[in-house]
């Protein structure tokens, strides 16, 4: 799944093409991805002018002069084609533009979604009135993940997956992040030192950040929208690794908490 830097890096690229311009023609080919589209949202978005483009956790935004906001998720599988040379049959949305540009929201398995909202409600939005904070927007610091973990006895990486804690941090950041903070994921949060917290503060975004550099991290069939893959997996300290040996001298070892799989260096996370 598309996690947060790969939804940035997706936001930039569509940016270089989609700012400022007219969308002058907008046109979903289905009903539903996820859940329904609206059914207005190509009248509501034709003729209407690009003002900004965002993101907010793992949801794209695009702004327009009309005060609609498309939201968009990529889900399992989706990402943004501009200028195919054909429209496939998984290209659910089409974006043309008034300089001739033409955008493609693929996704062939339809986990994805498209929202149209009005952009002074976005807060009151449910999927984004009960998410944290953002964490490139310095918002998370040591004292405030304190706060949040103070008496709390669920294993801290299954707390940083909580939304409601920090938004659009998914497992495979969340694994290198704790990493880079010598944090072991099954420590109960609320036992983790303000040392090792202020350490994860700033794991978090450097970890985010040395990824969207990298163009974020390609697993399965993720791509930017020019095309371009992502290397930032193969920068990985510990995802996908067990097995292989830490820059410590021991070993990566995996273990599934929550669901998903954890990947952690024994010796060196405490």
């Amino acid at each position: 799944m598309p996690e947060l830097p790969e939804v940035e890096t997706t936001v930039r690229g569509l940016r270089t093409i989609l700012h400022g311009r007219r969308l002058r023609r907008v046109t979903p080919r289905r009903a539903d991805l996820r859940r329904a589209i609206p059914e207005d949202l190509g009248q509501r978005l034709t003729g209407a002018y690009v003002t900004n483009l965002h993101r907010r956790a793992k949801y794209g935004l695009i702004d327009t002069d009309r005060g609609d906001t498309l939201v968009f998720h990529l889900g399992m599988s989706g990402r943004w084609r501009i200028d195919p040379g054909e429209i496939g049959k998984h290209d659910h949305l089409l974006i043309e533009t008034d300089d001739g540009h033409v955008l493609a929201l693929n996704d062939p398995r339809r986990f994805g979604s498209l929202d149209l909202l009005r952009t002074d409600a976005l807060g009151e939005w449910p999927a984004f009135a009960a998410i944290g904070p953002e964490p490139l927007g310095g918002e998370v610091s040591g004292g405030w993940l304190r706060q949040r973990f103070a008496g709390r006895t669920a294993a801290v990486k299954l707390l940083l997956l909580d939304q409601r804690i920090v938004a659009g941090l998914g497992n495979i950041y969340v694994c290198e992040a704790l990493f880079r903070a010598g944090i072991d994921p099954r420590k109960p949060a609320g036992k983790v030192s303000r040392k090792k917290l202020d350490a994860l503060a700033e794991a978090i975004p450097a970890v985010l950040e040395d990824a969207i550099a990298a163009g974020g991290s390609t697993l399965r069939d993720f791509a930017a929208p020019d095309g371009e893959l992502g290397y930032f997996s193969k920068a990985f300290d510990v995802y996908g690794r067990e097995g292989q040996p830490c820059a410590c001298g021991g070993k990566v070892r995996r273990i599934v908490q929550g669901g998903r799989s954890t990947f952690f260096c024994p010796s060196c996370q405490r």
